[in-house]
């Protein structure tokens, strides 16, 4: 039997060492799809999951390339289901993720004549992809492929290969040595780049002058741990992480402040407003309005993808290199600070935990989501991968969580796209089936999709090494994030499109053939997480908590407070209760910068 065109991509495929597939069947990839079914049954190396959603499949894709580093994979049928992989894709963009797609599309033939599901693809995938193209004849699949899948990696984006339907079941043709043939092979580029050593030193001379380093990491300096810990220690500086490079730095790193901004501490507020040098390393970070004032700090940044340099601050020295290498042979040139600016800051960042926790433990009706994340940050395993949404538990996870040396955490950043929590946490699993694995998720996101990926797990969790998978639900009854939004811009929150229809989430499991649990007092938090991390199977924590705990940023600027007030006087339904607890909450934070409250 001649080997198709379908046939060859997918050998292509294993032979690039992409092994781990996302997709959802459909007649415009039909022929892909037939010849993946004949690979499977002749035990070829790699594995196909169909979610439930095509947009899933992109979200897992591109959640696969953040917890491995490989390109992560998705497959899609034409029209419909092409059109449902672009919020994955985007996240994929956003946050430098490579995503190889693969895309069906009419037959060649009817391209133009504006057939069923005929749409423009390489014109629809051209914003967010690195690299768009229809394969036009078979000789050109092994051109297409190879570009696309090296595009990807040496990007960090998605790239898009576009099937037609005739092509796809045609038998392949060796690329032949004439004119307007191209031949092309396997094999990554290399993306250990470091700058020259002229610019080693000018960075170096910056930095050596001064006194009051900050050291702002990103998902850029992952895999690089020790050696921005080696520059920190060099520099007496302090370290913030941004909500995608929160796993560089240990939490129990006493000068790492964590996050920066509205989900960030007030250490790391203080630190950038009072930095005398700034060190960017691996960040795209985009808040101008929580950077040092132009002019107060002199700046070095360092970044694998030229576009992001000198964009974010007025940098002085801007270093085209990866975070690893480059902070290796910077290192010699530094001369070694000062550790009282660094002590200060680790000092503030021990008084914020503290006064943190104060503020996760104040009462709330009936339980205090803040308490849930301080409760889970305590039991998470050594080796846990944890997600977050782009809801309240994103305020959560930044403020409360802070991972060891051994665990990883993610979420979708630049898009910020609600729902991606749940397939981020079925790629992590899928990727490290012998890790724990916990998603946290808001009520709103986990009915919008979260649901779904349920019989995902159901589908596959005795096929993991560890059947630990905990959905934790912050269930509030309430699109919270976007109601806060709505109070700061000073308008009341309105049921009508804030409020989240009640369900039974833990009969939901239970349904399903996994574990549910129903928390629903204070203490039985601790108690319900021992119980989820011992099941034998996936379980969904339903965690009744108070939608009106606020956020409470460390940093809170006059218009948000000014809108928030606005807000409460114009008719919000739940004033009294958000007078409450943001007076409880403010409260603690109070007593614990003036010690009024012991620590027993």
């Amino acid at each position: 039997m001649a080997t198709s065109v379908s046939d060859f991509i997918i050998d292509r495929l294993i032979e690039w060492g992409l092994h781990q597939w996302y997709g959802y069947p459909g007649d415009g990839i039909g022929g892909f799809d037939g010849a993946m079914g004949r690979a499977q049954r002749d035990g070829k190396d790699f594995r196909y999951v169909r979610p439930t959603h095509e947009e899933e499949a992109a979200f897992m894709a591109t959640a696969h390339a953040k917890f491995t580093g490989e390109v992560g994979v998705c497959i899609s049928t034409s029209g419909p289901g092409a059109i449902h992989l672009m919020n994955g894709l985007y996240d994929a963009k956003g946050d430098n993720a490579p995503v190889l797609a693969i895309v069906g599309q009419q037959a060649r033939v009817s391209l133009g004549s504006e057939f069923q599901q005929e749409i423009n693809l390489e014109r629809m995938f051209a914003d967010t992809a690195v690299f768009v193209q229809t394969v036009a004849t078979p000789m050109h699949a092994q051109l297409v492929v190879d570009k696309a899948v090296r595009m990807a990696k040496a990007y960090r984006g998605p790239a898009v290969v576009v099937l037609p339907a005739d092509i796809q079941t045609m038998d392949m043709e060796e690329p032949t040595v004439e004119h307007f043939v191209s031949r092309s092979g396997i094999g990554f580029v290399e993306d250990r780049l470091r700058p020259d050593d002229s610019a080693l030193v000018r960075a170096a001379e910056v930095l050596n002058a001064g006194e009051k380093v900050a050291m702002l990491v990103g998902q850029g300096a992952i895999g690089a741990t020790d050696e921005v810990l080696a520059v920190a220690d060099r520099l007496g500086a302090g370290v913030i992480t941004t909500l995608l490079g929160k796993q560089v730095v240990p939490g129990d790193v006493p000068y790492h402040t964590q996050q920066l901004g509205l989900l960030g501490s007030r250490p790391s507020y203080d630190m950038i407003q009072k930095c005398d040098t700034l060190l960017m390393v691996g960040t795209n970070y985009p808040y101008g309005e929580f950077m040092p004032p132009t002019g107060q700090a002199r700046g070095v940044q360092i970044d694998l993808s030229p576009r992001h340099l000198g964009i974010r601050y007025p940098t002085e020295v801007n270093l085209w290199g990866d975070a690893l290498t480059t902070l290796s042979a910077l290192l010699p040139h530094l001369d070694q600070h000062s550790t009282e600016w660094q002590q200060k800051i680790a000092s503030q960042q021990q008084n914020w935990k503290t006064e943190n926790t104060r503020v996760a433990q104040t009462a709330a009706d009936p339980i205090n989501p803040r308490s849930v994340y301080v409760s889970l940050n305590e039991k998470l395993p050594d080796n846990a991968i944890i997600t977050a949404d782009a809801g309240s538990t994103a305020d959560w996870y930044g403020f409360h969580i802070e991972l060891g040396p051994n665990q990883m955490g993610n979420l979708s950043g630049r898009m910020a796209s609600m729902l991606a929590a749940m397939p981020y946490a079925l790629a992590g699993k899928f990727a490290h089936p012998d890790r724990p694995v916990v998603c946290t998720i808001g009520d709103g996101a986990f009915q919008m999709m979260g649901m779904n990926g349920m019989l995902t797990v159901k589908r596959h969790w005795k096929e993991w090494a560890n059947p630990t998978f905990i959905v934790l639900i912050i269930n509030n009854g309430d699109l919270n994030q976007v109601s806060w939004e709505m109070r700061e811009a000073g308008d009341p929150r309105w049921d009508t499109a804030q409020m989240v229809e009640p369900l039974d989430y833990a009969g939901y499991a239970q349904m399903l053939g996994l574990k549910g649990i129903l928390v629903e007092e204070p203490d039985a938090v601790g108690p319900a997480f021992d119980e989820a991390f011992a099941a034998d199977r996936p379980v969904v924590l339903d965690v009744r908590c108070d939608r009106n705990t606020p956020p409470l940023p460390a940093h809170i600027a006059l218009a948000q407070a000014q809108g928030l007030t606005e807000s409460l006087l114009s008719g919000d339904p739940e004033m009294g209760r958000v007078v409450n607890q943001s007076s409880r909450a403010a409260a603690a934070r109070l007593f614990a910068r003036m010690g009024l409250i012991s620590d027993d």
